[in-house]
């Protein structure tokens, strides 16, 4: 890898600074694994359960239970 200052004049500080970052993202750019976007079931995902409004109580909310709104 190859670093090349363009503008200004940083000190060994500034410049061990900015490649110290760089060095941090190409880390953790390369320890990613390549599966960690794959898509769950969705018997699994928890929000499908809480997706819809609880029925409101009353006399006949037990008929409303498990019926999507």
């Amino acid at each position: 890898m190859n670093i090349k200052v363009v503008r200004g004049n940083p000190t060994p500080e500034e410049l061990a600074a900015a490649l110290a970052v760089v060095r941090f993202r190409a880390a953790a750019a390369s320890a990613t694994p390549s599966g960690a976007g794959a898509p769950r079931d969705a018997w699994s995902d928890p929000s499908r359960i809480a997706a819809h409004r609880v029925p409101a109580p009353g006399p006949a909310s037990w008929t409303r239970t498990y019926w999507p709104s």
